[in-house]
């Protein structure tokens, strides 16, 4: 009697066959998938959890970006009313103004085609070129001192948005620099290590100070004339100065946003495959409903508008405003030069310290005890080549992402994880009207909890050596509360230099004296050998 098999089972069998076909072919070869003990559907089951983690990417940074108004300026706005006198730079307010409005969607239209090209073409590059399971896209970080301190909030910076995006290339190419000629990994070390920590912090800091302001977020604070900053979530706010009308903690939208930060930080803590994105698209699915007081479509010509397009679901959208525009003629001003170092920096730091991370997690390292691991050399020239992508498409410096360590946790260990990723992000381009249609108070409650993650590195600060405790605290105290991610680095190297003069000064001087005690012992016994080599005198 002939025994019957499963579908499990026939399935199962299939897959192997499918795996060993693909090891012995010319790919698996090209990917060592037998010599890193991995097969091609483990792969592409790999490549799809990085994805799930990361995908927020897309909206989150299109709608960062988007705040600092990118080439949308007044010229922009459209007459209001009556009137046909041209508005002014007051036009640019939220809600302000239909043209400039018009321009914001098509400006976030681009983002999000930018941002997705980014990712594919970094994470492919990272799987081909390096071989590693590493997927890059645009930074959480980088984007948010490009949107809130380069250009500013609608413009309203010390940047135009194309001198910025010029300096975020020519950060690129002096970071492709460094990576070709091997300083990258030495600069990263030059940097003390409590203040590198102590800028991780901070910028998490950032980010979740920025996921609980209105526009950004979920609108949980808000501007006050007495104290600065206060609890807001309301339903109402004043256009020109933030402040409530009609009293606070009143906001449909701030406590739908709060379901999806608990949904979000129930599934991080019970460590679900994707758990980042399954609170955007709760709160997300729930606007979208038409008639209700947290609807992303209301009841405006500029909400048909958007309804419209999101009802087309899938279409292909062609960057128009933001690709190419790169200003050089800004590099006259201080500001462009020190956007720039602090770019440098933050990538210096972070790219560098999360990809040295992802390899010793996924056992890439080399052993040495120096931290090089393999395809180092190709991986640092693909995500400083990606930046120079990244901003010639209009958005910013690109990173490898820390969420690769769910495709490594389930069995990535070669390129086609991050070839499985770029496949991801290049579907995920026909899919712009959905994209387009994720509204802030969805994203608010991930930009807090990608902060929240960044804490860990703050138990590695050395809290009990206030020489390095006091700098750090610093760097991470003044990155929120100035807005302003350089004001943090500049403030935290400043007081660590200050509080390490005396000691460099007494060690310099401690070297200097050996070096004349050397110098003078040196003479004396060159004398006191001089004088026994001469003869004695006769006596007469």
């Amino acid at each position: 009697m002939a025994k019957t098999t499963s579908p499990w089972h026939r399935l199962s069998e299939a897959e192997a066959a499918v795996n060993r076909a693909v090891a012995a072919s010319r790919v698996g070869r090209y990917f060592k998938l037998d010599a890193r003990k991995s097969s091609f559907t483990g792969e592409l089951r790999a490549g799809a959890a990085t994805f799930l983690t990361m995908a927020y990417i897309i909206s989150v940074n299109a709608a960062i970006l988007t705040d600092s108004g990118g080439p949308c300026t007044a010229r922009d706005c459209t007459p209001v009313g009556n009137s046909t006198a041209a508005p002014g730079p007051e036009c640019t307010v939220v809600g302000a103004n239909p043209g400039y409005e018009q321009c914001l969607a098509r400006t976030k239209s681009d983002l999000i085609v930018a941002t997705a090209v980014a990712a594919m073409a970094g994470s492919f590059a990272m799987g081909v070129l390096a071989n590693l399971p590493l997927a890059l896209a645009p930074g959480m970080g980088a984007n948010a001192y490009f949107a809130y301190n380069m250009v500013g909030f609608h413009g309203s910076g010390p940047i135009p948005y194309r001198t910025a995006l010029a300096v975020v290339m020519l950060e690129g190419i002096v970071f492709f620099a460094l990576s070709a000629v091997g300083l990258r990994s030495k600069l990263a070390r030059m940097i003390p290590r409590n203040i590198r920590l102590a800028s991780a912090v901070g910028i998490g800091l950032f980010l979740a100070f920025t996921g609980l302001q209105a526009h950004q977020g979920v609108g949980l604070v808000g501007a006050s004339p007495s104290t600065l900053v206060t609890l807001t979530a309301c339903s109402e706010v004043d256009p020109a100065t933030g402040a409530c009308l009609g009293g606070t903690m009143r906001s449909p939208t701030f406590w739908l946003g709060a379901v999806g930060f608990l949904i979000t930080a129930t599934c991080l803590a019970r460590d679900v495959k994707g758990g980042m994105i399954y609170g955007i698209l709760f709160v997300t699915v729930v606007s979208w409903f038409r008639g209700t007081s947290v609807t992303v479509f209301p009841d405006t010509p500029a909400g048909d508008a958007a309804f419209a397009y999101f009802r087309k679901v899938v279409d292909f959208h062609m960057i128009r405003s933001t690709a190419g525009q790169l200003g050089f003629g800004g590099f006259r001003h201080g500001h462009a030069w020190l956007a720039l170092v602090t770019l440098l920096y933050v990538d210096v730091l972070d790219t560098t310290g999360t990809m040295y991370s992802m390899a010793e997690y996924g056992g890439f390292t080399d052993g040495s005890g120096a931290g090089g691991f393999e395809g180092e050399y190709r991986a640092f020239l693909v995500d400083a080549g990606s930046t120079v992508l990244s901003a010639g498409l209009g958005s910013t410096t690109v990173t490898t992402y820390i969420e690769s360590t769910a495709g490594i946790r389930e069995g990535g260990r070669t390129g086609l994880t991050a070839v499985t990723v770029a496949a991801c992000f290049l579907a995920s381009l026909f899919f712009g009207p959905l994209l387009m249609s994720v509204p802030p108070w969805a994203v608010g409650p991930s930009l807090v909890l990608v902060g929240a993650m960044m804490m860990r590195v703050a138990k590695e600060i050395e809290w009990g050596d206030m020489k390095e405790a006091v700098p750090a605290f610093v760097t991470m105290a003044l990155m929120p509360l100035s807005f302003s991610i350089a004001n943090g680095i500049i403030a935290g190297l400043g007081v660590y230099v200050a509080l390490h003069c005396p000691d460099w000064a007494r060690h310099v001087f401690g070297k200097a004296s050996a070096v004349l005690d050397d110098r003078r012992n040196q003479v004396a016994a060159a004398a006191a050998a001089e004088a026994e080599a001469e003869p004695p005198q006769d006596v007469v």
